[in-house]
């Protein structure tokens, strides 16, 4: 898969690894290394700087993390801290994956290219950790659960996906963009529901002496 890839595929794949790192990050560096380093996932030669993410050393330390996101995640209120810890951590990272995909040689494009990737991770950290503070509202834990593993498997699929039809990539991160801000809509209307349900509560009456 040597074949030159126009700016539509280019932005596609980009706009694409950008959002799914606002999600689960360490699990699209992990995936992308191995795919490439068992050749599942021959890239162009122009996205060969990706090429890093399949050494050994950082795909161990990806999976140790990817590993430690994967049950964090799933566990009330711990994903929400979670989530709060890597408010910095997934857009620089997600920045970074875009930087990769974007021709060296123009560094303007580079710089841009850098901004809106690291804008785009943190849109779609924004939107997952609100509506997992949404799933956080329900008392029982399977919620979180299977909210958390339909994000694993679809970072998963999505990811290869816009490797493997860049052409597909584009309207996967048009998917993943809006999806994101409608995850970010209809959190804040469900906890705007909440406050106002606790304000409206009656205080408890103080004890009689």
């Amino acid at each position: 898969m040597t074949e030159s890839l126009g700016i539509v595929e280019i932005l596609g794949i980009a706009g694409s690894v950008s959002l799914l790192s606002g999600w689960r990050l360490y699990l699209t560096a992990l995936a992308t290394g191995l795919a490439m380093h068992f050749q599942v996932l021959p890239l162009p030669e122009h996205l060969q700087s990706l090429q890093v993410l399949a050494n050994p050393w950082v795909m161990g330390v990806a999976g140790l993390a990817a590993f430690m996101e994967f049950f964090a995640d799933k566990v009330l209120w711990l994903d929400s801290l979670w989530d709060t810890v890597h408010t910095f951590i997934r857009p620089v990272g997600g920045a970074l994956l875009t930087l990769a995909v974007i021709d060296p040689a123009d560094p303007a494009t580079q710089a841009i290219a850098f901004i809106l990737g690291g804008g785009a991770s943190l849109l779609a950290h924004g939107g997952k950790a609100s509506a997992r503070a949404v799933v956080n509202t329900s008392p029982e834990p399977f919620s979180n659960v299977a909210v958390s593993t339909l994000e694993d498997v679809a970072t998963t699929g999505l990811l290869y996906l816009a490797y493997t039809n860049p052409v597909a990539a584009g309207a996967v991160a048009l998917v993943l963009l809006v999806l994101t801000l409608a995850l970010m809509v209809l959190a804040w209307r469900v906890l705007r529901r909440v406050v106002l349900r606790v304000q409206d509560e009656p205080a408890p009456s103080a004890p009689k002496s």
